[in-house]
């Protein structure tokens, strides 16, 4: 064997172990938490039987009444912390957001997010008081779940919190919170203190299951719902992944991952573990429109995490965000959150995170109106895509000039039969006058990207919420001068002024350029989509999308528009295109790869009806 061969056998055999090695692990991790679950079910079963015998030898079963048992547990504190009525508040608050807790469970019990309001001008809560359910569920002797039992507060003051859960042995478990000052991180630290003995040695999971409803936030539900989502994250991927964008979802996950996001379309609520968590189930459901406490979205997270007892004792960090979604804010944590920010994909995020992000917050420095700023900007992107413009109509106006011969082309091969004859004739009327069949198509398509970031750029940027220009209340949600008393199928109950007039502008823009195509009947589908269609289906679109984005668009059009009549006036007049094609006309001309190819295309279609017609014969 030569040292090829020997070397990828090694390899084989290498990969083979490690594959083996990493099965058995996981299968004895398997074992050890199914035994953990099959302990669970066997206390809780004994428990049950315990609290039946209790209540018929007590008489507490009474005739056609069904009452609820009093939980018993083992260890007396715990009944005790179960069954305590009193459960005391504590808060923890900044100049960024108020966290209020409740001991009962130890767990955050409601979050004000203190420098952003509601879309109705009240405190906008993220969390809303009894909104979030937050256990920890672990085997010590019994099944204990954290979010029944009241902890007893054992410190408070401006930015820590300290809640613990005795136990008989004198062993506790233990929740503090910290909130540092002007951040929107709420640190956690779960702690098991002195529970040797009470937790089995071979107990290594514990579950955290967190359940929040988040409320409505802003004006339009359907934009809202629609940049609404719950995304997850593995260690070391170049970003999270999604579920639920404006639709009940579920998932399950069964490796570890570092973090997951409840996120609203400007606010979030982020849990992140301080190792990793082992696995989870994820879900998202949305609540109607017309739901009367206004809620958004339910979400839950049932999570699974390994943990290890030292001695007795375990400590377990975690990180709670509540805050907006603010791209510079989320970047600086350096943990991917950054990227539940909706910005589209590896090109178009790239230009709207290097290129419109950066000239946004620049003009934003020295100007307080958004919708100056957005005008600005939308000149600079014209200026800077100029040349490509005037490439693209410089090919527009050569074509028109040549409008009368390719009529005649036309009208020379009206047959289906002859478009290879149609095609080839055209093509070299084209290379005469130094046109290319790109020319016109190929500037256009590459400001595509450009349009595309900013589609996504101004629903998904907290700078534009609740700022007003003109008419628009909120440059973030959708404007309307007039509500209608009924909804209109993919339309809305409302008509958007910024929507309209972009629409109308597209239809205008269309209508100039359209008179430049050719009479050919195979073009009258393309004029009637530009024309018609396209103004149409944009008006039908961006009637509930933010403001900003139709307002965008309108004042593309209007600068294109301006644009074109000076490139048609001053600069690419038909006089100076004539004497172009003339000049061209004289040059030798060389056949590119792609019009070689047609005539050898027409060749053989010449080839193939010959042959056909002898056949017949």
């Amino acid at each position: 064997m030569d040292k090829n061969t020997i070397i990828g056998f090694v390899l084989i055999g290498v990969v083979m172990f490690g594959f083996t090695w990493f099965q058995n692990r996981q299968y004895n991790k398997q074992l050890e938490a199914q035994a953990q679950l099959d302990s669970i079910a066997m206390v809780d079963q004994m428990v049950a039987m315990a609290q039946d015998s209790l209540q018929r030898t007590e008489g507490y079963a009474k005739t056609n009444v069904v009452e609820k048992a009093t939980p018993v547990y083992k260890d007396s504190l715990l009944t005790f912390a179960r069954n305590s009525a009193e459960a005391k508040f504590a808060t923890l608050s900044n100049d960024k957001v108020e966290i209020m807790f409740t001991a009962k469970g130890a767990q955050p019990y409601s979050v004000r997010i203190k420098d952003y309001k509601a879309y109705d001008s009240t405190d906008l809560y993220l969390i809303k008081p009894n909104m979030s359910r937050l256990g920890i569920s672990v085997y010590a002797g019994e099944n204990v779940n954290t979010a029944d039992f009241t902890f007893d507060v054992v410190s408070c003051d401006d930015s820590t919190l300290v809640m613990r859960l005795p136990f008989s042995n004198g062993g506790y478990i233990q929740q503090k919170y910290s909130l540092p000052k002007s951040s929107y991180k709420l640190s956690n630290e779960l702690s098991f203190v002195g529970l040797e003995g009470v937790i089995p040695a071979n107990v290594s999971m514990m579950d955290i299951d967190w359940d929040v409803v988040i409320p409505r936030l802003e004006k339009g539900y359907k934009n809202e719902k629609q940049y609404s989502k719950l995304d997850f994250y593995f260690s070391g991927d170049k970003k999270p992944e999604e579920i639920g964008r404006g639709r009940d979802a579920s998932k399950s996950i069964n490796s570890k991952f570092k973090w997951f996001a409840f996120q609203q379309q400007f606010f979030s609520a982020i849990l992140t573990s301080g190792n990793e968590f082992a696995s989870g189930d994820l879900s998202v459901k949305y609540f109607d429109e017309n739901d009367a406490d206004r809620n958004l979205m339910a979400c839950s997270a049932k999570l699974r995490s390994e943990f290890r007892l030292s001695g007795g004792s375990a400590t377990i960090p975690m990180d709670f965000y509540f805050g907006p979604n603010d791209f510079k804010l989320l970047k600086k944590y350096d943990l991917k959150y950054e990227k539940i920010i909706p910005l589209g994909g590896w090109l178009v995020g790239w230009i709207s995170r290097f290129v419109i992000i950066p000239c946004f917050d620049f003009l934003g420095r020295f100007i307080n109106n958004y919708g100056l700023i957005i005008l600005l900007m939308t000149i600079l992107i014209k200026i800077v895509i100029s040349p490509l413009t005037i490439k693209s109509f410089k090919s527009s106006a050569k074509m028109a000039v040549l409008k009368p011969e390719i009529d005649k082309i036309n009208q020379k091969y009206p047959n289906e039969k002859d478009a290879m004859k149609k095609q080839q004739a055209t093509m070299d009327l084209y290379q005469k006058a130094g046109i290319s069949p790109m020319g016109g198509c190929l500037p256009m398509l590459l400001q595509f990207p450009v349009l595309f970031a900013m589609f996504r750029f101004f629903p998904a940027s907290i700078e534009l919420r609740q700022q007003k220009f003109l008419w628009a209340d909120d440059l973030s949600a959708y404007d309307s001068i007039l509500d209608l008393p009924f909804n209109i199928p993919l339309y809305g109950d409302h008509i958007s002024l910024f929507a309209l007039l972009m629409a109308a502008s597209m239809f205008i823009y269309s209508k100039m350029t359209s008179s430049q195509m050719s009479d050919d009947p195979n073009m009258a589908p393309m004029k009637f989509m530009s024309v018609w269609l396209m103004p149409i289906m944009m008006l039908f679109i961006c009637n509930n999308l933010s403001s900003a984005l139709s307002y965008y668009y309108l004042l593309s059009n209007l600068i294109t528009m301006l644009m074109t009549w000076v490139i048609k006036k001053f600069v690419v007049t038909e006089d100076k295109v004539r004497a172009e094609i003339v000049a061209n006309e004289n040059k030798p001309k060389k056949k590119s790869k792609w019009q070689q190819r047609l005539e050898e295309a027409q060749k053989m279609q010449e080839q193939m009806m010959k042959e056909r017609q002898k056949g017949r014969r």
